[in-house]
């Protein structure tokens, strides 16, 4: 209860005392910020997806200046050198105003990181997104088989079933790619599993089910008890280190993200930055208050 009357009057207070708080987990505002960030990682042998803040526009313009951001960001990466690949959410170019213009702009994206290459992810957003990002994806993957890939999220009730209807699209030689998180949306119960336990073990569950066919999973997890199981499941089925990886949040638990590291394990950090960084933050807190736990301490620590 206290969390959330706190995460409730966060956004009205000054972006400044904000920061305090979002400075450890977003690389910070410009392009720049975002490369020095990806730069510092790919030092310790670790990845990177990155991701432009910003989802749930209000009008067409913005989405067509993001897709424009995102065309700039991938000629700056590539021309970086950063061992990296993007992120994107679908609302920001559109997804609940116009599907088809946002499905234009994303295809210009994927279209420009395959042409050098590389990798596109379409982030998973809440339970009104679903099945518009599902079919978004079922559109690329068709065009772009080896550019594209997909979140899913273990607390939805629907998830399992829909990695099983998404196999039509899974080959041998193109294997699906699938971020699997446990999701951070507010959901009613009858859409998400409420308990920690329950969403742990529908995790390990759809985590099981990609290593049975093949699939190349992002284990995108800073619970150690699901990266043990992880790492159980792979023992289990003599999985390849080059046939999954584990991601890891900017800023999170970087204990256990230099463990897998020195293990030998692919390890991906999503990197996110933008001008859109309060907004951000404010709404990760209303959907997961418990993060103001991680607020307090970090105000702690700054002093």
């Amino acid at each position: 209860m206290i969390n959330r009357l706190i995460a409730s009057t966060l956004p009205l207070l000054p972006k400044r005392f904000v920061w305090l708080f979002s400075r450890s987990y977003i690389a910070g505002e410009t392009v720049e910020d975002a490369m020095n960030a990806c730069q510092a990682l790919n030092e310790d042998g670790i990845k990177t997806t990155i991701d432009i803040l910003g989802e749930f526009i209000q009008n067409l313009d913005e989405a067509e200046k993001n897709r424009d951001e995102y065309l700039a960001l991938i000629d700056i990466t590539q021309s970086t050198g950063i061992d990296g690949n993007y992120s994107v959410k679908p609302t920001m170019f559109g997804l609940l105003i116009d599907a088809e213009a946002c499905y234009n702009h994303i295809r210009e994206i994927v279209a420009k990181a395959r042409n050098y290459g590389n990798f596109v992810r379409i982030d998973m957003e809440d339970s009104a997104c679903v099945d518009l990002e599902m079919d978004l994806f079922r559109r690329l993957k068709a065009e772009f088989p080896e550019s594209v890939g997909l979140v899913v999220q273990a607390y939805l009730r629907r998830t399992l079933d829909d990695l099983k209807d998404l196999m039509d699209l899974h080959t041998p030689a193109v294997p699906l790619n699938f971020r699997l998180c446990k999701g951070i949306y507010a959901e009613h119960a009858r859409i998400a599993f409420q308990r920690h336990d329950e969403i742990n073990a529908h995790f390990l569950e759809d985590l099981e089910f990609m290593f049975r066919n093949g699939v190349y999973p992002g284990i995108a997890t800073h619970d150690k008890a699901l990266v043990d199981g992880a790492l159980a499941l792979i023992d289990r089925y003599g999985i390849p280190r080059e046939r999954y990886e584990f991601q890891m949040l900017y800023g999170v638990t970087p204990e256990l993200r230099r463990s897998l590291i020195e293990a030998g394990h692919t390890l991906r950090v999503y990197v996110p930055y933008g001008r859109h960084w309060f907004g951000y933050s404010t709404r990760r807190l209303k959907e997961n208050p418990k993060i103001v736990n991680s607020i307090v301490k970090s105000l702690l620590l700054s002093r």
